[in-house]
């Protein structure tokens, strides 16, 4: 890109709270548009699937991809995280290959595929009382190994999530039809993969795609090699500039300095994962302070609190909430990085975003 056609820092902004708040559809399109919707279990006071879908579904609710997902397009897998994608983006991700399973647990796995097989949808539970396989140490935790084969049964696309009650993973069977393997085709799978992250988080310091990079050559190990040459031909792949020093990268077909990139005034509580506030060095650089998760810090130590959510304004990231429910209403608490804005509009937009998440908890 030209010199005098680069976009400022501002544009950037712009362009990328316009591009992932895109007007609210379907909960099937808009999956299928973000292309992956990360997922956490933790509910502050709802599920991180649920909060990014509700700024970009019609009238979601909390608990609705949940309830519809037996009958969408839609598979939960590990993709740069664990989350949801449209379902032909598995032909992309498998075969994943082995799971570092030594011979006993490669036993114990096709034993429990066998069983899942012929029982046909399956608990953990159901797994568990049949084999009673016990617990093992991993990875610095103390796991059951039922539940650890199923889920490296499913991360290795040998089994799938059919549903979930009460957030409880039932798995299925599923079979893949077989793969073209040639080197031109691995190469064209990681590309589309890589190409999907840009999609998703752009536009994006070549920092945040170098760690997105490593992300995905962690989900995708199969094709690792094949990622790491599409991430180094990122320049002549994707749209790119310089911006106050920095290299900036986004998808070939979208413009930064376009004027159909408008920022609505309204007043947003996102999700940490949430693609806008996801990339913590994007975030800093775009409004000029740093921003944490601290669920996992200990109370005493927490600036925030336990499950801040950013507070966007418009294109301005004003500061954090807290939001929690109890005795049936909502409660919050908010915390800002600069002065609080004073005048009528502010308190007008946060009514109305307290209001959308009344309705989101149906509270």
């Amino acid at each position: 890109m030209s010199p005098f056609k680069a976009p400022s820092l501002r544009q950037l902004r712009r362009y990328a709270i316009a591009r992932s708040l895109f007007k609210p559809t379907s909960l099937a399109r808009a999956v299928g548009r973000l292309g992956f919707v990360q997922a956490d279990p933790m509910r502050a006071p709802a599920r991180a699937q649920d909060l990014i879908l509700a700024h970009r579904v019609k009238d979601y609710r909390a608990g609705e991809l949940e309830r519809r997902y037996p009958r969408l397009a839609i598979e939960e897998v590990f993709f740069v995280n664990y989350g949801f994608v449209p379902r032909e983006t598995l032909s992309l991700l498998h075969p994943r290959g082995t799971h570092g399973w030594d011979a006993r647990m490669e036993a114990l796995a096709q034993d429990v595929l066998d069983f899942v097989r012929q029982h046909g949808r399956t608990y953990a539970k159901d797994v568990q009382a049949h084999f009673d396989h016990g617990r093992i140490r991993r990875w610095g935790a103390d796991l059951n190994v039922s539940n650890h084969l199923l889920e490296g049964l499913h991360h290795r696309g040998l089994l799938r999530v059919a549903r979930r009650e009460g957030g409880t993973r039932v798995y299925e069977m599923v079979e893949h039809p077989p793969q073209n393997d040639s080197s031109e085709i691995r190469r064209a799978r990681a590309g589309q993969l890589l190409d999907m992250v840009v999609q998703l988080y752009a536009p994006l310091p070549a920092a945040s795609l170098g760690y997105l990079s490593t992300l995905l050559r962690n989900g995708v190990p199969h094709l690792a090699i094949e990622v790491r040459q599409a991430q180094e031909n990122a320049k002549s792949r994707y749209a790119h500039a310089q911006v106050d020093g920095l290299l900036w990268f986004w998808p070939q077909d979208e413009s930064p300095i376009s004027a159909h990139h408008q920022v609505d005034d309204k007043l947003r509580f996102l999700s940490p994962f949430d693609p806008v506030a996801w990339d913590r060095r994007r975030f800093q650089l775009f409004w000029e302070w740093e921003y944490k998760l601290e669920a996992y810090v200990p109370a005493h130590k927490r600036r925030m609190g336990h499950y801040a959510m950013p507070m966007l304004w418009g294109e301005h990231m004003l500061g954090w909430a807290n939001l929690k429910v109890a005795d049936g209403r909502l409660q919050h608490e908010l915390g800002f990085a600069g002065p609080r804005p004073r005048g009528g509009s502010f308190q007008r937009a946060l009514d109305e975003a307290l209001q959308h998440m009344r309705e989101f908890l149906e509270i």
